[in-house]
């Protein structure tokens, strides 16, 4: 065999683009990105990571610790105020008298449990208002319809959420509920309207849609 011919001496495997030198070279990269992988990338681990406490849940319910004693010259009133975006009931205490036959005194004893900002234990458990300070209900006037309640701000100029509230909360007094509905009228010289409390009132009080008005001919 002729040196210079293009014959390997050393035989196919020890020569040539495909000899020792390039599987060497290979095997070299192999290692070394292995190693970069092992020592610089991503590694996965049994420990748990904390990412942080999960989101809080609301309870809407008061504990029987933040439950006080009702005194004996009282009596319990149930308003709606709003919690994780529904409408929860909550028992308030009110004097004797306040939510009798009297549809004004018990409009205007109502009307001041549910305007007013929840207590201390009732936001701990995530309840809120938003039935404006400063509403006032005011006497109907001698052409409204029977039960009518007429508010110092037209019913539809309140928030969604701020009527859902106040209809609800009157529609669980036999005093001002009128077949089911409750008739309110603000004071411009539209005419009054009743309102539904429905379970979708009470499940979305933020639409817009809600509650029920009913045209009263």
């Amino acid at each position: 065999m002729k040196l210079g011919d293009g014959t390997c001496p050393h035989g196919p495997l020890r020569c040539g683009p495909r000899g020792p030198r390039r599987t060497a070279a290979a095997l070299a990269a192999l290692l070394a990105a292995a190693a970069l992988v092992s020592g610089c990338g991503i590694r996965t681990t049994t420990v748990p990571v904390d990412a942080g406490a999960a989101p809080s849940r609301v309870p809407c319910r008061l504990t029987a610790s933040d439950v006080t004693a009702r005194s004996p010259d009282s009596v319990t009133a149930e308003v709606y105020l709003v919690c994780a975006s529904q409408l929860v009931t909550v028992d308030r205490e009110v004097a004797q008298g306040t939510v009798g036959s009297d549809r004004l005194k018990a409009a205007r004893a109502l009307l001041k449990e549910v305007q007013q900002a929840p207590p201390e234990s009732e936001r701990r458990a995530g309840f809120s208002t938003a039935v404006p300070a400063g509403l006032r209900v005011d006497p109907a006037r001698a052409d409204d319809p029977a039960g009518t309640l007429r508010l110092s701000s037209q019913p539809e100029d309140l928030s969604a959420e701020a009527l859902a509230q106040l209809v609800c909360t009157y529609a669980e007094s036999e005093t001002l509920q009128t077949d089911g509905s409750v008739v309110l009228g603000g004071p411009g010289a539209y005419p009054p309207r009743a309102y539904l409390c429905t379970s979708q009132t009470k499940a979305r009080p933020q639409d817009p849609t809600t509650p029920d008005a009913l045209r009263l001919d």
